[in-house]
């Protein structure tokens, strides 16, 4: 295995053809774009909006800026990689303990019934735990191996450093009445909502492992794929108000293979790949990211007896 990883615990031998000083580990950039982000209460500004009435595009008041909180976007990433590990037919950790205050009777006991497993019950048998418990982390004394970091955006892109885990977006409050539909009440205002919104976002949510196991590497690969390809279901959008459009991301990890010059020019409109950019991304293809998957598989079969072992990366 590549120098660096951590891969003592996996029952097969892997080849990645790249050392860890040749790739962005251990940070990982995935790429984003979303039309439009409604993450509730999940955007801090860094100061107020103007007025309609005194709107100008050009007013430093309008230009905001300000941070997506990390929740928002863990709890989506987290899905897509529970969805992951129940596609591939093993229970995925809850994300709560089973004795939380739920909105809903019952509400733990079908979840387990669904693909989850109760929280931390993995650590019985495997002192890491499941692949998801080892890397969102579990009780208080078992951190979890991915460090993720609010995305800080604003609307001047130059101003943007995708490096540092940043975006370009437009902030906007939108205020609209709700009427009544009713005939007899004339279209009366029933209730005034406000929504706090990002539209055009395109940047990066940088990530950092705090421990370079390969399967880690593989579980977010798979978790980011199977979001972007079922982006436009309810379930796996982003955010709140969903049902309205918001949250339908295309997203993707940026090629670790990159160096951080080649990163920047990715989201940079007035440059196209270059030849060294379009050749590591062929070697990613070709020689790197499958036997991260690999590794993937391995770990979870190796706590789960009904999921097959991967076969051998050899043929490739």
């Amino acid at each position: 295995m590549t120098s660096g990883f951590v891969d003592s615990h996996l029952d097969i031998e892997l080849d990645v053809p790249r050392s860890v000083e040749e790739m962005l580990f251990p940070d990982v950039y995935v790429g984003l774009e979303v039309d439009l982000l409604s993450p509730g209460d999940g955007i801090v500004t860094d100061r107020h909006h103007a007025s309609a009435d005194r709107y100008e595009a050009d007013d430093p008041m309008n230009q905001i800026e300000g941070q997506i909180s990390p929740f928002t976007l863990s709890g989506w990433l987290r899905h897509g990689c529970e969805e992951v590990v129940q596609v591939a037919g093993a229970t995925a950790c809850h994300p709560g303990e089973s004795n939380a205050d739920y909105m809903r009777a019952e509400t733990y006991e079908r979840d387990l019934e669904s693909g989850y497993h109760e929280k931390g019950a993995c650590v019985d048998d495997h002192n890491a735990g499941c692949v998801i418990y080892d890397l969102f982390g579990g009780f208080g004394d078992q951190p979890g191996k991915l460090l993720r970091r609010p995305v800080s955006f604003s609307p001047i892109r130059r101003q943007v450093d995708v490096l540092d885990g940043e975006a370009e977006a437009h902030f906007r409050q939108l205020s609209n009445q709700v009427r009544s539909r009713n005939e007899e009440d004339g279209g009366q205002p029933l209730r005034h909502a406000e929504r706090d919104v990002l539209g055009n976002v395109e940047g990066t949510w940088k990530l950092t492992l705090r421990e370079l196991k390969p399967e880690f590497v593989g579980l977010l690969l798979e978790a980011v794929s199977f979001l972007d390809a079922h982006s436009d279901e309810f379930a796996f959008q982003v955010g709140g108000a969903r049902n309205f459009g918001a949250g339908i991301a295309d997203a993707w990890l940026v090629n670790p293979l990159y160096t951080e010059r080649e990163v920047r020019r990715v989201f940079n409109r007035a440059q196209d790949e270059t030849a060294a950019m379009a050749e590591k991304d062929e070697v990613w293809r070709s020689e790197c990211r499958d036997e991260f998957v690999r590794a993937l598989q391995a770990r979870v079969a190796a706590r789960d007896g009904d999921v097959s072992m991967p076969e051998s990366g050899d043929e490739s």
